[in-house]
């Protein structure tokens, strides 16, 4: 049982900065070579793959909007072609695009919110899933879900936390349709991460502390938090494990 993942290859989607940052450098420390996406980030992406190679492992950075299927084709071949390959995807892009209540909601915020959370997990893992079937057994997809979708989100996020479900039952699906190939297919859901573009755009710090305040555990997570678990998900360790969500929210959901 290990968790080393020395020879696999690995795409983290939305690896700019946050979480993604950490489960990209997370992957590389524990032997993976790993192509870093991100949308908008292109600085802070170059410093994540900066310190991917200062690890001897093989990074490429690439640039895409994975709400459009043709970049989405293109992030794919391009990252396959520079690593020979895929095992492992992460599919961290994702975001709350603003916080609206649901009657100030228009089909546009709507629709943007939906596209970038659950429609960029579909778009990407539709176009690794021939990567996936080749890999066999050491194919690994992890999504990325929310403790939103167990609670409904905060203020004026209820479609952000319906989509965070979306993923999380879509992973459910896609681990029964790549099972025969050998392929595991999981999700994780942070509670609070505290340090991230996400909650320090969308989240005011006196909220910050009354959430942190409610967690059991007593403290607020931090992106190495998810990137352990993701790490855990990608290896051999886990290889009987899919179609599960895992919680990183230090107890929050059963308060």
């Amino acid at each position: 049982m290990t968790f080393d993942l020395t020879g696999r290859r690995a795409l983290v989607t939305g690896a700019g900065h946050g979480i993604g940052a950490a489960i990209a450098v997370g992957l590389a420390k524990a032997g993976a070579d790993v192509a870093v996406h991100h949308r908008h980030s292109a600085g802070p992406a170059g410093e994540v793959a900066s310190a991917i190679e200062a690890l001897g492992r093989k990074t490429v950075v690439r640039q895409a909007d994975l709400t459009r299927t043709g970049e989405v084709g293109d992030l794919v071949d391009d990252v396959t072609s520079f690593l020979g390959g895929l095992e492992i995807l992460v599919c961290n892009a994702g975001g709350m695009v603003g916080r609206s209540p649901v009657a100030e909601m228009t089909d546009e915020h709507y629709a943007a919110v939906v596209d970038l959370n659950l429609g960029s997990t579909f778009r990407t893992v539709r176009a690794v899933i021939p990567h996936l079937r080749s890999a066999g057994a050491q194919g690994r997809v992890i999504t990325m879900s929310s403790l939103a979708a167990q609670n409904g989100g905060g203020a004026g996020s209820a479609v952000y936390a319906a989509a965070k479900a979306g993923v999380r039952a879509l992973t459910k699906g896609l681990a029964k349709e790549l099972a025969t190939s050998g392929a595991t297919v999981n999700a994780v859901a942070p509670g609070f991460i505290g340090g991230t573009n996400f909650h320090n755009t969308f989240t005011a710090r006196a909220t910050q502390e009354a959430i942190i305040g409610g967690v059991p555990l007593g403290r607020g997570g931090t992106p190495d938090d998810v990137a352990g678990a993701v790490v855990w998900l990608a290896s051999d360790a886990a290889s009987y494990v899919t179609g599960a969500t895992i919680d990183i929210d230090g107890g929050a959901w059963f308060r």
